[in-house]
């Protein structure tokens, strides 16, 4: 711990030296233990910003575990870590114990040293699909307890782990006014797509992505007083059929051309600290 402070410490320090006046920016957001002091805001954009005045997800709660909490990544600001207390309550209502809650952000935002390209300015989060058995997990639990798969391993079919709460859960969720988009696979869209039989409207938030059958992702709009680039809006319509899609060329990859790599793709844990909102310098640098 007092490693990890004084490596802070020395990186906001430095940011004046030559020597590393433009650090790697998920070295020195990925060394802060606490947040930046001052009014909640969100910088930049998903995968390429930072935060102020982020707020601690509670390790547990009356409807919630915070999971693997040795990588402190459960911040975010305010209006997330409000959402997730709401959706939780939801949960229990779906039938549910409440819900176990992955990584949202670290405290400042920023790059992360692993894993994710978003999540940087507090307003992403994942939830895991695994319906809680407990709620009063130890911390070494919650770093050895791994949640579970509701799509088969054809990517085709949904598994024996999906049940009626999770189509709850996730419909509470697209449908709260807050909620930019949530990320899941393409069988658990189609399998929604499929059973709701009301209104669909909310189905536009729910969008296809690989590597989302053991948790969902939550993405919020910009909070008022932010600064923030928004995504760009999900297409019109439900979404439905683009989801059927992925499912085919799964089963069929000649479906789909290959695209060309992208020569200008940078990972976000390359870019610098100059390459992040002005204001993430300041950040960096507050107490």
């Amino acid at each position: 711990m007092i490693r990890k402070i004084l490596t802070a410490a020395a990186l906001c320090a430095g940011l004046a030296s030559p020597a590393m006046s433009d650090p790697l920016a998920k070295d020195v957001f990925g060394a802060f233990r606490s947040a930046s002091q001052g009014p909640a805001v969100s910088l930049g954009y998903y995968s390429q910003g930072c935060g102020q005045g982020f707020v601690q997800m509670p390790e547990s709660g009356p409807s919630w575990q915070s999971m693997r909490l040795s990588r402190n990544r459960n911040w975010g600001h305010p209006e997330m870590i409000g959402f997730l207390q709401g959706l939780s309550r939801a949960a229990q209502q779906a039938g549910w114990k409440g819900l176990y809650i992955g990584d949202i952000s670290q405290p400042r935002g920023g790059p992360m040293t692993s894993g994710h390209a978003s999540h940087q300015m507090g307003l992403d989060a994942d939830i895991w699909m695994l319906p809680p058995s407990s709620l009063t997990l130890s911390p070494a639990q919650r770093e050895s307890i791994s949640s579970v798969s509701v799509v088969d391993s054809r990517g085709t079919g949904l598994t024996k782990y999906w049940n009626p709460g999770h189509m709850a859960i996730l419909r509470a969720a697209a449908r709260d006014r807050r909620v930019e988009r949530i990320f899941t696979d393409p069988v658990v869209k189609v399998a929604m797509c499929q059973m709701e039989k009301g209104d669909r409207s909310w189905l536009r938030k729910i969008r296809p992505l690989n590597n989302h059958n053991y948790h969902f992702h939550v993405r919020l709009s910009c909070p008022k007083g932010s600064s923030c680039r928004e995504q760009e809006a999900p297409p019109r319509g439900d979404g439905c059929a683009e989801a059927a899609e992925w499912i085919k060329n799964r089963i069929d990859p000649s479906r789909v051309k290959p695209a060309p790599p992208n020569p200008n793709y940078r990972h976000p844990r390359t870019y610098r600290l100059s390459e992040l909102p002005s204001q993430c310098r300041t950040v960096a640098a507050a107490p």
